[in-house]
């Protein structure tokens, strides 16, 4: 029966780690703080206005014993209604009044004085704290205040010196602030039973739109990417939050949708070589063959051979350049001979397709820290998709030019062009304007995303323009120099 208490500790422990329990314990002990910072401020401002009250009481009564002492020592009846008459007057309240000669010996009392207070404990209070009001308790336990005070009496040379006791019962404000305490406690405890709720109630509807997230994101899977998170109501913090959940699940439903095409178009590059190289084995295994029927199918296997290697190296090459640990050869390269090799390259091929091919390059070396394979690869695919892509008459132009701290490089043609609706699709991997024209010419729909890879691999970017029937320009702008933002490790 052990696990009994253990599992309601984990319980428990589970619990105080949920932000709906924080929240409440939070929201209820900032609600007690508070009660309690007020009633306790209420309380002491009342006691503190009580005391000053009371010590004002007792000081004005000091002064106007004092001033008709002085100015009328002989009036007696005046004397008497003050300390003898004048405290029954107050319901109360009741003040008594203690008349001192130089002797100490009484001169005038309030009656029933002796009744309610120890006069020897109060001649022994006074003398300890002379000058100051302080608490004393009656022969009954009332709460008195007591303060002690001397006086001239007549006028000089025949001043004598005269004490003052004055005494007030404050029981009806102790019974006062004993009551203020019990709804003290009371209010307390009330609070402590209702904030905790009204404290569980906020924290759950403030957590709710919290839950609604949860609760789309514990629907989502990769089969299920269009679950989204509906921010009608929910408070600015949260619908910003919810909006930027959205987006992350826009991209990865994306991603997800191109990747599956990825995967579709990969086994379909792949499976068409190898299909053909099948074909071609089985039919030559079919019967038997002269020398040079055999040769023709192993040029045959041969060269779907090389196209499968050819894809296969450039998804390799795609994945190598995604990775944080690809690097850069950079060495000096200068632009303009670089392109000037690549014209050379595609010349035979260029006029062999009644394409004009030319470059025109600032007359000044354009030199920059490059990694000249990769550059090469770059324009080399950019020519060749011109030259494919540009009729017969046409012209295919590659420039280079110097730009502040970085290099341009244009190849532009008068080919068929690219749809604006397909523009943003050109980099995708395996994305293709003519699938028929691109499978018969051997295209594999990677060569402008791996233009991309290499230029991203440099630190720069890589812009498109293109108009159905008047053709495109590819502009590649790279940084002179090695930044330390580029992955050259």
């Amino acid at each position: 029966m052990s696990w009994k208490p253990t599992a309601r500790v984990h319980r428990f422990g589970g619990l105080w780690k949920t932000l709906a329990f924080r929240l409440t314990a939070a929201y209820a002990l900032a609600g007690l703080f508070l009660v309690f910072l007020a009633t306790a401020s209420l309380y002491f401002l009342t006691v503190t206005e009580m005391e000053r009250s009371t010590g004002l009481f007792i000081a004005d009564k000091l002064n106007v014993l004092r001033t008709m002492l002085r100015e009328r020592p002989n009036d007696q009846d005046a004397l008497e209604e003050e300390v003898e008459l004048e405290s029954a007057a107050r319901r109360y309240e009741h003040f008594y009044i203690r008349l001192l000669d130089e002797r100490n010996e009484p001169l005038l009392t309030t009656p029933t004085m002796a009744d309610q207070l120890d006069l020897e404990q109060l001649n022994i209070q006074t003398e300890a704290h002379p000058g100051q009001t302080i608490r004393m308790k009656g022969m009954h336990g009332q709460a008195f205040r007591v303060m002690t005070g001397t006086a001239a009496v007549g006028l000089p040379p025949s001043t004598r010196i005269d004490t003052i006791q004055i005494a007030i019962d404050v029981s009806q404000q102790e019974e006062f602030l004993r009551r203020y305490r019990l709804c003290f406690f009371g209010i307390l405890l009330g609070t402590f039973g209702v904030f905790p709720f009204v404290g569980y109630k906020i924290a759950r509807r403030g957590i709710r739109p919290v839950e609604d997230m949860a609760a789309t994101a514990h629907r989502i899977t990769s089969t299920n990417l269009r679950e989204r998170i509906l921010t009608d109501g929910y408070p600015y913090e949260l619908a910003s939050l919810a909006s930027t959940f959205n987006q992350m699940l826009d991209r990865l439903e994306g991603s997800f949708e191109q990747i599956s095409r990825f995967s579709a178009d990969i086994a379909h590059d792949l499976r068409t070589p190898v299909n053909n190289i099948r074909g071609e084995a089985e039919v030559g295994l079919a019967r038997a063959r002269t020398i040079a029927e055999y040769r023709e199918v192993l040029e045959s296997c041969l060269e779907e051979a090389v196209r499968l290697s050819h894809l296969v190296g450039s998804l390799l090459f795609l994945a190598r350049a995604e990775s944080p640990l690809a690097h850069l050869r950079r060495e000096p390269v200068d632009v303009v001979e670089l392109l000037g090799g690549m014209r050379e390259y595609y010349e035979a091929s260029a006029a062999e397709a009644g394409i004009s091919l030319t470059s025109t390059a600032s007359p000044e070396p354009v030199i920059a820290e490059l990694d000249r394979t990769l550059v090469q690869r770059a324009v080399s695919n950019l020519v060749s998709n011109a030259v494919a892509h540009t009729p017969r008459g046409g012209s295919v132009v590659l420039a280079a030019n110097a730009e502040p701290s970085a290099v341009r490089i244009e190849v532009s043609d008068t080919g068929i062009g690219i749809p604006p609706e397909a523009l943003p699709k050109v980099f995708d991997r395996f994305f293709r304007l003519d699938s028929s024209r691109s499978q018969a010419s051997g295209g594999t729909g990677l060569g402008l995303a791996i233009v991309q890879s290499i230029i991203q691999l440099h630190g720069g970017k890589v812009d498109i323009v293109s108009e159905v029937g008047q053709g495109t320009r590819v502009t590649l702008h790279m940084p002179t120099s090695a930044e330390p933002s580029a992955n050259n490790n």
